[in-house]
């Protein structure tokens, strides 16, 4: 049984913050068939969409909170949280709650901004009259659904006692989520941890039925490291898109954070409910339903992270997985290890190629071999296993010495 203070639950919000990444929409199906992948994957909320935004997106996100949101075959064994967004109107809300009311698990997600910026430019109101809308409306929610959560706008650069007066108004008026945004990914990492503990430590009350959330922006970089700041600050719930798409430069990787809770589980202390070995195929999905591929090097999920070229590296890999890899591809349901021949690739890398080949060398035939390797490539990227294979068979037939240890002298 996991410990639940100890346990983060994992919100995802690929269908809708993910989603508004320019390019990325998605059709009915993909989402299906994304919000069935996170189901399976064992995240604990998915945020489905922003209902009153489209017929279309009340009828996608209904469609999952029918569907998806009566599962029980779940790594938990529990289905999912159905989550729609509403911004603090009672059209919203209302549209929020008929298109999540069919999962098991309904909830509200609803905010409203509380940084001065925010209040002044975009909204025209004061801070009383934030206050006001925020009680009203999330007490209109809560009348409807059982699970309600609030979010600041702009939490990151909001002044911090006005964050704590919203929030405990949000408290009263009876959501059971509160959620931190640093919505434009300005914060650094002990700035945002610190203001999860301010708000942990001064929230009128604020109690442990109530959970505090994090989301964080990309926009320096820090999305992930802030995510992780606020968990070791208290917060028990991160809001995560699959590769770490959104808005901007993004939201925080669910890949990261999971695999950064797992791997360091002695440093932050806490655990979450996901199969990681799910991570590279619901990776791949979302590349394919949305269009927006990773980049190679990219954590986790990258082609590259768990390729290696550099001779030293590979050397150490062969002898020992873990003298270069702090988790096993497989782990994340990676296919495994790959050991890229280019020209900071070195012998013991080439010789094992070779061997898998079918290409056993004595000595002299692999220093002829290499040495031609090299000269390769240094004009070419990558040495491929036809460039291998023309290699030996150039190596064998131009000397007379045998190349292949089978044909040398005992």
């Amino acid at each position: 049984m996991l410990n639940e203070d100890n346990y983060v639950q994992v919100f995802d919000t690929t269908l809708r913050d993910g989603e508004q990444s320019p390019g990325a929409s998605m059709t009915s199906q993909d989402k299906q068939r994304v919000a069935d992948a996170l189901a399976s994957l064992g995240v604990d909320v998915i945020e489905a969409g922003f209902p009153a935004a489209s017929p279309d997106d009340w009828r996608a996100v209904n469609e999952v909170a029918a569907r998806v949101g009566q599962r029980e075959d779940t790594p938990r064994g529990v289905p999912p949280v159905v989550c729609g967004l509403a911004r603090t109107t009672r059209g919203d809300i209302d549209a929020a709650w008929t298109a999540v009311s069919a999962a098991v698990r309904p909830r509200i997600h609803t905010f409203l901004a509380t940084s001065d910026v925010h209040m002044e430019h975009k909204l025209g109101m004061t801070r009383d009259e934030v206050c006001e809308r925020i009680a009203s409306m999330v007490s209109y929610a809560r009348a409807r659904c059982p699970e309600v959560e609030f979010s600041p706008e702009d939490a990151g650069r909001t002044d911090p006692e006005f964050l704590v007066r919203a929030l405990g108004v949000a408290v009263e008026a009876g959501a059971t989520t509160l959620n931190i945004p640093d919505t434009v990914g300005f914060r650094t990492p002990n700035e945002y941890g610190a203001l999860i503990a301010h708000v942990r430590d001064h929230t009128p009350g604020l109690t442990k039925e109530v959970v505090l959330s994090v989301h964080c922006h990309d926009d320096l970089g820090l999305a992930t490291a802030n995510s992780l700041a606020g968990i070791q600050n208290g917060a028990r719930q991160v809001e995560v898109t699959i590769n770490g798409i959104g808005e901007r430069a993004g939201n925080t990787s669910l890949e990261e954070v999971v695999m950064a809770l797992k791997i360091r589980e002695a440093v932050y202390g806490c655990t979450t409910g996901v199969d990681t070995t799910k991570l590279v195929g619901i990776s791949d999905l979302v590349q394919r339903s949305t269009g927006l591929s990773v980049a190679p090097n990219k954590a986790v999920v990258g082609a590259n992270a768990f390729a290696h070229e550099a001779g030293i590296h590979q050397d150490g890999m062969l002898k020992h997985a873990a003298t270069y890899e702090i988790m096993r591809p497989e782990s994340v349901g990676a296919t495994g290890t790959r050991l890229v021949l280019g020209k900071h690739s070195g012998r013991h890398a080439l010789k094992q190629r070779l061997v898998a080949l079918g290409h056993p060398l004595n000595e002299d035939g692999l220093d002829r071999v290499f040495a031609r390797f090299k000269e390769l490539a240094d004009h070419k990227k990558v040495v491929d296993d036809n460039d291998l294979n023309g290699l030996v068979v150039e190596a064998h037939a131009n000397v007379s010495t045998p190349a292949y240890a089978s044909e040398a002298s005992p």
